[in-house]
Formats: C-alpha cells, sequence, structure tokens
C-alpha cells in the first residue's frame, strides 16, 4: 500500500517508517530542508514540499487509494493542508495527534468540517495496531469500490473452480452477503458441480444451492466474480471477469477490474472476513458457520498454509458459527469409497527418502485423489505425498507436505506447467495433465512404473540446491 507522509518533525519520520515498513511503500513530505537533507543520508524517502499546497499532492501521484498521514502538532496550518489533500483527490486521509493533551476535543473540532478522516493518537499507535488500522482502512475502500461497481448490475454471476469445495462455497456465501443480495440477483454457480460427500452434505446443511452454468452462459450476466479462482484455471473459456478475490497465487494473462489477491491467507474465507468485518456487514450464523468450518477445512485445522490471520478470522466466527453442524459436515469425510483408493495406493505406493508416492490408476471422481494424498500425508515419517489417478483421460496429481520443505508449487510446474494446468501452495500443489501429453513427454508407462517415474521426479526436485548432509533421511 502506498502512503504520503506529511510531517514536521524528524522524530515522527524515524518512528513511522520503523512502524511502517516494509508494509507500506511511505514517501514522506517535509518543510525543513536540513531534515530531509538528514532523512536523505540515512537512505529515508522524503521530500521538501509545502503541504498547504494542492499542487504539492497531485505532483506526489496522490490517487482516493493513497493513505495520507499528517502529524499534527496543534498548529493552525492543519486545515490548509487538509483541504488542500481534499481538493487533490485523497480519501483515506489519517491525523496523528502528536505532543496534544487534549486530543479527542482536538477531534471532534475537526471532523466538524472533515468528518471522514481518521483521527489517531500516536501514543496509542506503536507497532502493530497502526498496521492493522491502516490495512483495514484499504479493505474497506476496496469493498465500497467493488460493492459500489456491482450495484447497479440486475444479475450477478459468483463463479466457482469445478466441483467446488467448502471454502469455494462458503466464499460465494460470503460475498452475496457483502453484495447485499439475494440468490435471485447473486447466483453463485460453477460450470461442474458438487460430487464430494461433505460438500453435498454442507450445500444441504446450510441450504447453498449451487446452479449449473456453462461458458456460453456466462456472458448472460451483467457482472462476474470469481472466488477462490483465477480465470486462467478455466483455459479461456471464461473470457471475463470483474471481480477476483482468491488465496491462490496470482496468476497473470488476465484483466478485472477489481482484485484482492493474498496467497499468504491459508483460505479466500478468511479474506472475506476481513472484507465482512471492514464494512461492518451482519454475519448471519449460516455465512458464519459456512466460513469457520472452510478455514478449517481449507488449513487443516491450522497445520497447512495458516498463518496469523486465519486465526484470527477463526476467532471472530466461531462464536458466530453453529458448532454442531460443522460436526455433522465433518461426519461424511470417510467414506467405503474413499477407503478403496486409501487401500489401492498402499498395494502400489513407493515410500523413499520420505516422500510417498502412489498411482490409484481411473477414477471416477477427482476428489479421492487429494483425498489419499492428504490421509498419508499423516503417517508417520513421510513429509511428501504424491498421489495421481485418471479421471476422463485427464491426469491428476495431488501434492501435499509439511509445509517447511521445498515449494510444492513450484514442483508441479516445473515439471507439468509445459504440457497441462500446474500450480498452488507451498504446501499443497495440484497439476492437470491430459494423458497424451503426459505420455509424450515421459513415454507410456504402465501402472506399475508411473509412480516409479513421479517419485523420481519428487527426489531431483529435492535433491537441487540441497548439501549432502541436509538430504532427507531415507525410509
Amino acid at each position: 500500500m502506498r502512503c504520503l507522509a506529511v510531517c514536521h518533525s524528524e522524530l515522527v519520520v524515524r518512528m513511522l517508517d520503523e512502524i511502517l515498513l516494509p508494509s507500506f511503500d511511505v514517501e514522506y513530505l517535509v518543510e525543513s530542508k536540513p531534515i530531509v537533507r538528514r532523512l536523505h543520508d540515512a537512505g529515508i524517502n522524503a521530500h521538501v514540499a509545502d503541504p498547504r499546497r494542492t499542487d504539492t499532492y497531485l505532483k506526489a501521484d496522490l490517487t482516493p487509494g493513497t493513505c495520507v498521514i499528517i502529524e499534527d502538532t496543534g498548529r493552525r496550518s492543519l486545515r490548509k493542508i487538509l483541504e488542500a489533500v481534499r481538493d487533490a483527490g485523497g480519501t483515506l486521509v489519517y491525523v496523528i495527534a502528536v505532543g496534544i493533551s487534549d486530543f479527542r476535543k482536538r477531534e471532534e473540532l475537526l471532523k466538524t468540517e472533515f468528518p471522514d478522516l481518521y483521527y489517531l493518537a500516536l501514543s496509542e499507535l506503536f507497532g502493530g495496531p497502526l498496521l492493522t488500522e491502516f490495512s483495514r482502512s484499504l479493505t474497506r475502500l476496496r469493498v465500497q469500490q467493488y460493492q459500489r461497481f456491482l450495484a447497479d448490475a440486475d444479475r450477478v454471476l459468483i463463479l466457482l473452480h469445478n466441483d467446488p469445495d467448502p471454502d469455494a462455497l462458503a466464499s460465494g456465501l460470503a460475498l452475496r452477503n457483502i453484495l447485499r443480495r439475494t440468490k435471485q440477483t447473486a447466483i453463485i454457480g460453477a460450470i461442474q458441480g458438487v460430487t464430494r460427500p461433505e460438500n453435498i452434505r454442507m450445500l444441504n446443511l446450510l441450504d447453498i444451492h449451487v446452479d449449473i452454468v456453462t461458458p456460453a452462459q456466462v456472458a448472460d450476466y451483467h457482472r462476474v466474480a470469481m472466488v477462490d479462482v483465477q480465470p486462467h484455471y478455466f483455459s479461456g473459456a471464461v473470457d471475463r471477469v470483474d471481480l477476483v478475490i482468491d488465496h491462490h497465487p496470482e496468476q497473470s494473462g488476465y484483466s478485472a477490474v477489481f482484485k484482492d489477491i493474498r496467497p499468504d491467507y491459508g483460505s479466500t474465507s478468511t479474506i472475506l472476513t476481513e472484507h465482512l468485518r471492514a464494512v461492518d456487514a451482519n454475519i448471519s450464523e449460516r455465512t458464519a458457520t459456512a466460513m469457520l468450518y472452510a478455514i478449517k477445512s481449507d488449513t487443516l485445522f491450522f497445520n497447512r498454509q495458516a498463518n496469523r490471520v486465519d486465526i484470527e478470522a477463526f476467532s471472530y466466527l466461531y462464536p458466530l458459527a453453529d458448532a454442531a453442524l460443522i460436526r455433522k459436515m465433518e461426519g461424511a469425510e470417510i467414506t467405503m469409497e474413499r477407503l478403496e483408493y486409501v487401500l489401492k495406493a498402499k498395494q502400489h505406493g513407493r515410500m523413499v527418502e520420505q516422500v510417498f508416492c502412489a498411482h490409484v490408476g481411473h477414477s471416477p471422481r477427482e476428489d479421492f485423489i487429494p483425498y489419499v494424498a492428504d490421509f498419508y500425508l499423516q503417517l508417520e515419517n513421510v513429509k511428501w505425498t504424491i498421489v495421481s489417478g485418471i479421471v476422463n483421460e485427464t491426469l491428476i496429481i495431488s501434492v501435499r507436505n509439511l509445509g517447511y520443505t521445498r515449494n510444492a508449487g513450484e514442483f508441479v510446474r516445473k515439471y507439468f506447467s509445459d504440457i497441462g494446468s500446474a500450480g498452488g501452495h507451498r504446501a499443497m500443489a495440484k497439476a492437470v495433465v491430459p494423458i497424451a501429453a503426459f505420455r509424450d513427454k515421459f513415454g507410456n508407462l504402465s501402472p506399475e512404473t508411473f509412480a516409479d517415474r513421479v517419485l523420481g521426479l519428487a527426489l531431483e526436485f529435492l535433491h537441487e540446491h540441497q548439501p549432502s548432509d541436509k538430504r532427507l533421511v531415507r525410509a
């Protein structure tokens, strides 16, 4: 996030620089030439400027999304500074009181003339609280912008990935809540419907309806939003999108009017929890239950790709959700069909250097493959699992690891992105490859040698740039 900080004292500049970096890109505007010279010598991005002039902010490329921080020491010139920022188009304005004893009274006086500014005392904002407040303001701005953009559309499509999982389903429900729409005016849709037992159970228990849409039907909607997925996933079948909210690594090659992509988050539901909170939206018990279950599911209860924001979202949603419903949804995870593929993986799998690799052959459903990969990651001495299977002449490869070794997404991209779709996070990844393309590159492998070939690729990848004394222990 970009910030312009209008400061009078060197001490405040240095304090803000310590607090805000590296999360924010900050440029300091200071009237005193000697102070600016000293800041330059310290490597701080400061410029001499008159903060009372509108053209100062125009020259600094101020936009409505730029956060403006103004130091208030009680000077009368503060109003002129605020007027100049407002005239230049600034909308995110923070005034930070420095050395003002009755700052609440000062805030009341300023807000009679500038009601949209945020007034804060520096003494209250050391470290985390300042970052949290600025981040929430940026999120609020993003949400309000896309709310306004989508408000005039008669029908909005909230498009999920094929066979949507709990995170996609909950995110669709949350976005409809943010847009203040009904299931008639904001349709949650997918090109391929829900098939996994626990996800079907989630739909039934929470009364979530997912429409099946074709790529041609997408054009019938006035606005299209995607959650938990990006346009590249559809391989060109969906050629326009207005809003993308996702926690997977950002992909290039498409344009969207609004994007909020945060690959360091464990789930898209975490992002949407922040969106709901930023605009003080009411979160129903149904939506809270769906989102809580999604965060728990996507992070394997914080054992995979989770961080502080996921835990904060979970803590916020927990008292709003129905824990009994979540237990019912989780009860559908183990089925006889899934156990059949777990046994196939045991019969045909190999484990070398704490990497378990198995090919389960033809499968009627894609979800069996990641389920098996997740299952075997729980075993003692297993740090990586790579499970493949064939669904409708397409090879599906699911990769899981404990998250502190090499990147699973890099592995699938390195070996499979040239022949199919491949990507993911450090701890989980997926490749989808036409079986004919796989055979063209690697040969017509028998089921018995399939796992050996993929296992060889994994070990080659894990041994790269790794000293011999740091290699994985042979099982």
